[in-house]
């Protein structure tokens, strides 16, 4: 190890490596080879690429992320960039035609978190209430309510709930753990899902005719201007993509500023989340990309937006795995299982919803990914089921920035009162 210099520490490097994970995922995903083949039937492509760059930091050490910014890079860069790509050929009618049914199951996912987090500090108050009780003012469902943040809205409502219930910062530095690796498991098994989407749309006897009518006719529209476009056509293409990014960097630099001269007002109407520059950079982003669809930019798609917004996915989705350390599960054991429990309450009621709607996998997984993941990866989980539905997955995590801090203090109330 020592010879080879590992951990690799340095971001070129880091990145080449990724860049050669996907490239031997793909390959082989691809190939006719009978053993793939079957792998692959199982074991999505995606799932990998979120999986290998977690073993690569550990167990095996291969690379070492700690003071890495290639997620910085990739969420700060290329998500906007990807939201805009993937925009280009949107077709608002068709989503409007999907119905009432994803922003039910968003609540739905948005109620299984609130309810989740007392549900978990009730059964850990049986079996470990010594857990519960923290130091001093740290009780630990003054942590949670970070999580619930975080679950429900993103970064900046989790930060909100540590300066609303003053938690210091060891006990926020736990929380952001158990924030992190929980969302990464569920976000795996999301990932997996999409591969037997079938056989769960089945089992909930679900309708999935609007979502196979919009990816057809994002399909179609894809096929009816498809070209091999010339270096100028791909210069073009670029040119807005990244220019439209550069809008949305500038726009959010702008506002972000004016929106924290009344950070107080905002905390009182529990409007945090406009503080935020990320939610400026997404809100933009994927406004400038609806807006193109209405001008003839939206035949730049024919120059093979989709496959640069998915393979931006794709990089997205890495960096995300490789921040996952599975070695921070055994250090945070008893807060690990409080936020398991709490997830699992969340799945319990996403599924009875989707039950009950008879609601199809892809707004479970997409109400879900919005609340838990934000804006980040739900386009992740909505593309793994087609690029054209990704779009949905980015307007349901805007809606969760709106409700994080409000369902956060609903549930931290909740939790307080059946803490020990």
């Amino acid at each position: 190890m020592e010879i080879l210099n590992l951990p690799f520490t340095n971001d070129a490097i880091i990145f080449g490596i990724l860049i050669g994970l996907l490239a031997v995922v793909f390959r082989t995903s691809s190939s006719e080879n009978s053993f793939w083949k079957k792998f692959y039937r199982y074991i999505p492509a995606l799932l990998l690429c979120y999986f290998l760059p977690a073993f690569f930091n550990w167990p095996l050490g291969i690379i070492n992320v700690e003071n890495s910014r290639l997620y910085f890079v990739a969420s700060r860069y290329l998500l906007p960039a990807c939201l805009v790509l993937l925009c280009l050929s949107i077709d608002l009618k068709a989503i409007l035609n999907l119905g009432p049914k994803a922003i039910y199951m968003f609540l739905a996912a948005t109620l299984g978190i609130v309810l989740g987090g007392p549900i978990a500090v009730l059964i850990t108050s049986y079996f470990a209430p010594n857990l519960l009780l923290g130091e001093g003012n740290d009780e630990i469902w003054r942590g949670l309510a970070t999580v619930a943040g975080s679950w429900i809205g993103g970064g900046a409502n989790q930060t909100a709930m540590k300066e609303i219930y003053q938690i210091s910062d060891k006990l926020f530095t736990s929380m952001i753990v158990v924030d992190v690796v929980c969302a990464n498991i569920w976000l795996g098994f999301l990932l997996y899902g999409t591969n037997i989407t079938q056989k769960i749309d089945k089992w909930l006897k679900a309708d999935v005719s609007a979502i196979d009518d919009l990816k057809k006719r994002v399909e179609d529209y894809q096929l009816s201007v498809a070209k091999i476009p010339n270096l100028t056509e791909l210069t073009s293409l670029l040119a807005v993509v990244f220019g439209a990014t550069a809008l949305a960097h500038w726009g959010a630099d702008l506002i972000t500023p004016f929106m924290n001269e009344h950070k107080e007002w905002l905390a009182n109407m529990r409007l945090n989340s406009l503080a935020s520059g990320f939610f400026w950079l997404i809100v933009i982003a994927t406004t400038l990309g609806v807006a193109a669809s209405f001008t003839p930019i939206r035949k730049m798609e024919g120059y093979g937006a989709a496959r640069f917004g998915s393979l931006f996915i794709y990089i997205l989705v890495a960096t995300i795995g490789m921040q996952m350390n599975i070695r921070e599960v055994l250090d945070n054991l008893g807060l690990f299982a409080i936020g398991i429990i709490w997830m699992l309450v969340h799945v319990t009621i996403l599924l009875i919803a989707a039950k009950l709607l008879k609601a199809p996998f892809f707004f479970v997984a997409v109400g879900s990914q919005a609340n838990v993941g934000g804006a980040a990866s739900a386009p992740v989980v909505a593309s793994a089921f087609s690029p054209a539905l990704a779009p949905v997955g980015v307007l349901l995590a805007v809606l969760g920035y709106a409700l994080g801090t409000y369902g956060a203090i609903i549930c931290a109330q909740l939790m307080q009162a059946v803490s020990p």
